[in-house]
């Protein structure tokens, strides 16, 4: 009988805490509330300096870092919608499902020298005006370039690299 009584007692003390305080949270951190939902009181828990649930993003990155408590904010990390001025345009945005499909090759440097350099390269070497080693005596704009200048140039925005 006191074995039973012993049994009867244990399960009518255990039992689970849902205080008001707490608003329940201890049982239950295991289960994520996204920020759309929950309470108000929720709301305004995870918008203070240190929340207590992890703060779900839905997948989109923070545009800065956290630095001794302060968020610091990085232009290079903030999307930039580069749109050209379409007007007087005589294109259309919609693109119909029957048009035909384009077929381009890859640019190759080959294309890429034949189409800057080798009219000009040709044109001096019938006028002569090149030099012992093969320089030009008049350089184009192109020419003239520094190794570095012409990488700053192509990796500039519009210059069709990317």
């Amino acid at each position: 009988m006191s074995k039973t009584t012993a049994l009867f007692n244990l399960i009518i003390k255990r039992n689970i805490s849902v205080t008001t305080p707490r608003e329940g949270k201890r049982n239950f951190r295991k289960f994520v509330i996204p920020n759309k939902r929950g309470s108000r009181l929720h709301k305004q828990n995870q918008a203070g300096p240190n929340p207590e649930l992890e703060i779900d993003k839905r997948g989109v990155r923070d545009t800065g870092y956290v630095l001794n408590g302060r968020f610091v904010k990085v232009p290079e990390m903030i999307p930039e919608l580069i749109v050209p001025d379409l007007t007087g345009c005589d294109l259309k945005p919609y693109v119909s499902y029957k048009a035909e499909d384009v077929i381009q090759s890859e640019f190759t440097a080959q294309q890429l020298f034949d189409a800057v350099y080798s009219r000009k390269i040709v044109t001096d070497f019938k006028e002569n005006k090149l030099t012992e080693d093969g320089e030009p005596l008049e350089p184009s704009d192109e020419e003239k370039l520094q190794p570095e200048e012409a990488v700053q140039r192509a990796k500039r925005t519009g210059s069709d690299i990317f």
